[in-house]
């Protein structure tokens, strides 16, 4: 690698070597563009010859970067994937970290793991292990937080999951279709071609786990059910995992109708994000009034995620420090975040 610090970023250096080097593609990338990301956002030099790695720079930074790098390494070996999503989360946790060492290291990664379909699961920042540890212990799940942080992949995937081990006997997949009213009678085509457009996020982490093919058909045989939250109205959800995606979008009715449905042997998340409210002016969102209606009781898990918890293209988080901070300062949503910052439990 050939990034070139300032002077006064030159002050330590480190030199550790990696035993099998046949792994070294998986962890540096194509193009070493792993290996760039990590010296960009830790502001370190890495100098690479066979298996023997050189960094420069801060002290913490190196650091840092030495145990990213060991952690990948660690991964590597067990034949884990490893991807862009998975250094973004790495690296977000080093910059993020009050300590020297990464908050999450392999040994925890590998205890959450699970195989939802064809895809390995893993937690790629330390919020997202809570996460993990919260669906694994309550019914009932409130996640809040930002486009990118993985709210809706990793409820389908603990859903694809749960399915596919028999711990459950159907994913019922549902959001208020906001955009058209839910008056869905007046869009053209049949349902599914009507409700198709505000489902795509769904859609989307179903086909990472699945097969297009093995999708449609567990459609059709009803072990997977994706429909308006409209059609939840009068049921009881039992022996299922039901996700409610966008539930900021909800009314105070809707989300009362919809957390009501819950049956036996059946868990519940509710994901959304309460800086992207679509709802007509003056009409509450359903989802702040049941976190301050619900925050005590304590058979339910809460979780926010923040611009630390993005694991999509650094930037993105970035984007969304600008805008939560603006929002902050003009007072939008002060009064989940207080509440939220006092009640969020694990």
């Amino acid at each position: 690698m050939t990034k070139k610090l300032k002077t006064d970023q030159l002050n330590s250096s480190k030199t550790f070597s990696f035993e099998d080097n046949l792994v070294l593609p998986m962890i540096y990338g194509e193009g070493d563009k792993f290996l760039k990301t990590i010296e960009k956002n830790l502001d370190i030099e890495a100098v690479t010859r066979g298996n023997i790695i050189k960094l420069n720079g801060a002290e913490k930074n190196i650091n840092l970067a030495q145990q990213i790098l060991e952690n990948l390494y660690n991964l590597a070996l067990k034949n884990n994937e490893i991807d862009e999503g998975e250094i973004f989360g790495l690296v977000n946790m080093a910059k993020n970290s009050l300590s020297s060492k990464v908050d999450l290291d392999v040994e925890q990664i590998e205890s959450l793991c699970f195989k939802a379909g064809r895809k390995l699961i893993k937690p790629r920042t330390k919020k997202q292990a809570d996460y993990f540890n919260l669906v694994k212990k309550y019914q009932m799940v409130f996640c809040c937080g930002p486009a990118g942080t993985g709210k809706t992949y990793l409820a389908v995937a603990f859903a694809v999951w749960m399915l596919k081990t028999g711990q459950i006997e159907k994913i019922i997949l549902t959001r208020p279709a906001v955009e058209a009213g839910e008056r869905l009678g007046f869009l053209p085509g049949d349902l599914k071609e009507k409700i198709d457009p505000y489902l795509r996020p769904i859609y989307d982490a179903l086909n990472d786990m699945l097969s297009f093919s093995e999708v449609l058909k567990k459609i059709d045989a009803g072990f997977i059910e994706i429909a308006p939250l409209a059609f939840m109205r009068g049921r009881t959800l039992s022996n299922a995992f039901i996700i409610l995606d966008e539930s900021q979008n909800t009314t105070a009715v809707q989300m009362k109708m919809f957390l009501t449905r819950l049956g036996e042997n059946s868990k519940m998340i509710i994901n959304g994000d309460l800086s992207q409210v679509d709802l007509p002016s003056g009409t509450k969102s359903g989802l702040r009034e049941s976190i301050n209606i619900l925050k005590d009781v304590k058979e339910i898990g809460f979780i926010k995620f923040d611009e630390k918890d993005v694991v999509r293209n650094p930037l993105v988080s970035k984007i969304v420090a600008k805008y939560e901070g603006f929002e902050k300062s003009e007072g939008v949503g002060k009064e989940y975040i207080s509440k939220y910052k006092k009640n969020d439990r694990g």
